[in-house]
């Protein structure tokens, strides 16, 4: 690469935009060049418009901190100083959703945290270690929105990045039927304990519209392109519940499932063990080695201990037993901001650079 791609992220001031900044920060294949955020926070430096916000373990990278902020929807000005933009907006879907297709117009790509085009048939929704071929479906994509170089490419919810890897290895025994219920994180709600005191010593058993997304994605993912759209797959049937828990960061899903062809344990075990997505066989930056970890101990992964494997990008697994109900049961745990969110796109920003989709102005 002769020299990196220029970054802008949409949304910087939020907790998902301050963990693009994070991950963005030391990268070997981009830089932040520039951050955009509400029309509030235009024409102040970033480290003004942040203030107290900045909810980091590390400082603000002082290069990004002195950086002007640009009004998100003018697009021709952020457009002259990126190659992509990373975006993590908090809009109404339909702003969103017309925001992003703008800037995709406009020539520059979107990799979007956000849910507004998850369902949009011909917008890859990837997790690069499952379904790395959906990025073919931008050739369809750009013709449809006549464009050259632009696109969309989303990220699915964070909820369902902890079971959906681990279910995905064994995909050749045919899940039928999966129960899961997810414990996630009050970042997952773009919120600290500071500003959510409600949540301490709390167990919240609903979040707005989880359980459709975690029982709905998977079935794109695991679906095929069929001429210019996905077509979603048809099988397993999903059921969640979604849960809202006293964490920081982290979403632990248990899980609950019957297969076609039931598979030993052992065979489980060793696919967990012996899984490598194409970022893994790229060597991709933020790729994690491995995907996977199973703990043969049985209190483990813990949310505290083992949400940061791998950098916050590895899912970990425990508890595989037979169940008296269904054939199997485990649990499993992701970071959800990193792998969940600005890390699953940044991992999807190199899966696009390494594919050709992504390039220098």
């Amino acid at each position: 690469m002769e020299r990196k791609l220029r970054v802008g992220v949409l949304g910087a001031t939020g907790m998902v935009g301050q963990r693009f900044i994070a991950l963005l920060a030391n990268h070997p294949w981009f830089e932040v060049t520039t951050v955009a955020a509400s029309p509030r926070s235009a024409g102040k430096t970033y480290r003004e418009a942040i203030g107290e916000r900045w909810v980091m373990d590390m400082p603000i990278p002082e290069f990004i901190a002195d950086l002007t902020v640009f009004n998100a929807a003018e697009i021709e000005k952020v457009g002259q100083e990126v190659d992509f933009v990373c975006c993590a907006v908090d809009m109404p879907k339909e702003e969103t959703k017309k925001l992003e297709e703008d800037y995709a117009k406009a020539d520059i790509p979107v990799i979007s945290n956000n849910s507004a085009h998850r369902w949009t048939p011909d917008v890859p929704m990837v997790i690069p270690e499952i379904n790395p071929e959906h990025v073919q479906i931008i050739e369809a994509q750009r013709k449809r929105l006549g464009c050259k170089n632009g696109f969309i490419a989303v990220k699915p919810n964070c909820s369902i990045q902890s079971y959906v890897p681990a279910l995905h290895p064994l995909m050749k025994f045919k899940p039928q039927e999966v129960v899961a219920s997810t414990y996630q994180a009050i970042s997952g709600a773009g919120k600290t304990f500071k500003d959510w005191p409600e949540m301490i010593d709390n167990v919240i058993p609903f979040i707005g519209g989880e359980e459709e997304k975690s029982e709905q994605e998977p079935l794109k993912i695991w679906g095929k392109i069929e001429g210019d759209k996905i077509v979603n797959a048809v099988s397993p049937v999903i059921t969640t519940q979604c849960i809202r828990v006293p964490v920081t960061n982290g979403h632990l899903a248990t899980v609950f499932v019957n297969f076609e062809h039931k598979p030993t344990k052992e065979e489980i075990l060793e696919l967990w063990h012996n899984y490598k997505g194409k970022p893994q066989l790229l060597s991709l930056p933020s790729a994690p080695q491995p995907f996977l970890k199973y703990f043969e101990e049985e209190n483990r992964p813990q949310t505290k201990l083992d949400r940061d494997f791998e950098n916050g990008m590895g899912v970990t697994i425990g508890r595989l037993r037979e169940d008296h109900l269904y054939q199997y049961k485990f649990v499993a745990l992701s970071h959800n901001t990193v792998r969940g969110a600005a890390g699953g796109g940044v991992l999807s920003a190199e899966l696009l650079t390494a594919e050709g989709y992504l390039q220098a102005k």
